[in-house]
């Protein structure tokens, strides 16, 4: 069992000098030599253009290309390190775990991936130039694992397979692009069938209407269909399947068990995040172990969040923050049962 942490970064202003700020931060992290160190180990297989990815972001999310133009002049590098890193489009994406369950006003989700790939920022960002606020654990700095803006849309993504996978977005920042500039699930429907896919996710979506709708994306497929649990195995488009999905069948039926004792959103988050449940992993060997426990609350505009299981969520007022008032912690604490390193606390 090992401590680990995640900063909670508060940000007011525009993407380049977001991506700026970042940038000075990060030259003093872990987090950019231990991610030199995994380039070596897994060089990509592709060259990644700066005029392609600038072309296929710019016309969709124009602020987020400022960030990272903003992240190359503080880290002094080429715009085709930075896409690498942090572009978010044709980079690899490793198998992972992961599960959802929502209702009319919240969804809880367990984030499921392996330690070296977690970078402990907690992001809240209120753009001035372009899109909308929002309230989310990062993924390569400019992406996002799970999260909810100022309207109230929540997303929250369950890997499926990288197998096949063709020229077009990874799922963290496909969920930026979705929460910076989508009011509400139809906005994001729209979004989601019109973005092109590198793998095949499950996006679940929760707006202030209280519908969950849970999109099934694969490079060569999107569909549609309502429900309140998800997690690492599509209902329509089967053949986008893998062949082992005991385990993904298995949480799912642990939280249909049990919707019938829940009679409240603590009830659900502890469902999740309670190691002995059924639905938290330890697999973090396997990367499917549950790091965070995450909950958005559309209608409160809240959030909850855990490090670890078998914790008390820490409960973000987002609603204070859009009006000013920014959040006194700076750091949430969490336990997990690995001795695996995590990438933002030391060199792996």
């Amino acid at each position: 069992m090992q401590s680990i942490y995640s900063d909670v970064i508060q940000y007011r202003g525009r993407h380049y000098d977001f991506g700026y700020e970042q940038g000075i931060d990060l030259k003093h992290s872990y987090i950019l030599e231990n991610r030199k160190k995994q380039w070596k180990i897994r060089r990509p297989r592709f060259i990644i253009k700066e005029d392609e990815v600038k072309r296929m972001i710019q016309p969709i999310a124009p602020g987020i290309w400022e960030e990272l133009c903003g992240l190359m002049d503080a880290l002094q590098w080429d715009m085709e390190e930075i896409l690498q890193e942090f572009g978010g489009y044709r980079l690899a994406y490793q198998k992972s775990g992961c599960s959802i369950f929502t209702n009319s006003d919240y969804m809880i989700r367990n984030y499921d991936y392996h330690p070296k790939t977690y970078e402990g920022r907690y992001t809240v960002f209120q753009p001035t130039d372009q899109g909308y606020a929002t309230i989310a654990p990062s993924q390569r700095i400019t992406g996002r694992m799970d999260g909810m803006n100022e309207h109230g849309l929540t997303i929250g993504y369950n890997f499926v397979h990288r197998r096949h996978p063709e020229d077009g977005f990874i799922c963290n920042m496909i969920a930026r692009i979705v929460l910076e500039n989508c009011k509400d699930v139809e906005q994001a429907i729209a979004v989601l069938q019109e973005i092109p896919h590198r793998h095949s996710f499950s996006y679940v979506l929760l707006d202030k209407n209280g519908e969950t709708y849970i999109i099934e994306a694969s490079p060569r497929a999107v569909k549609i269909r309502t429900g309140q649990v998800c997690t690492n195995h599509f209902e329509h488009l089967t053949e986008e399947n893998r062949h082992h999905l005991a385990d993904s069948q298995r949480r799912q039926q642990t939280i249909q068990d049990n919707k019938g004792q829940i009679t409240n959103a603590y009830d659900a988050f502890r469902l999740m995040n309670d190691s002995k449940r059924g639905v938290f992993s330890t697999k973090y060997k396997q990367w499917a172990g549950t790091i965070h426990t995450s909950g958005y609350f559309p209608k409160q505009l809240k959030a909850w969040f855990a490090l670890g299981g078998d914790r008390e969520p820490v409960i973000f007022d987002f609603n204070k923050w859009l009006k000013g008032q920014d959040f006194s912690i700076k750091r949430v604490i969490g336990k997990v049962d690995t001795s695996l390193p995590f990438v933002h606390m030391e060199k792996m």
